[in-house]
């Protein structure tokens, strides 16, 4: 049965550090690309990155530009998102989503992209 889990959110203050994992079982996450999208109430969920499952490139919203970094381990399965300099406006529900036909987007952020969907964690940043 496919699977994929996400872990690694909480409360932090601003200028704080977490680091998001997608951990999958029932396929190898390797072949696929690989999106993080973050939703806060109100608000359209929204792609934060994604790396290529074509070539490995990442890519980032602007917004998150210089702080986040996503990239793979293989060994574990398992692809993480490196958030430093933590911002209250990027707390939200952070999801990892799989797209099993990559190649190179015209929009990666295009929700449309991705088949399968995690149940999302929880980032929160404040004082």
């Amino acid at each position: 049965q496919f699977h994929i889990l996400e872990s690694g959110g909480g409360l932090v203050q601003p200028g704080g550090s977490l680091r998001l994992s997608c951990a999958a079982s029932g396929w190898t996450l390797s072949h696929y690309s690989i999106g993080w999208f973050r939703q806060a109430p109100g608000k359209e969920r929204e792609g934060v990155s994604c790396i290529n499952g074509v070539d490995d490139s990442a890519h980032y919203a602007d917004s998150v530009k210089g702080r986040f970094t996503t990239f793979r381990d293989d060994a574990n399965n398992t692809v993480y998102l490196q958030m430093n300099s933590l911002k209250p406006e990027d707390s939200g529900l952070y999801y990892c989503a799989i797209d099993f036909y990559p190649r190179h987007y015209d929009d990666w952020t295009s929700r449309g992209e991705y088949d399968y969907w995690g149940q999302g964690t929880q980032v929160t940043v404040s004082s």
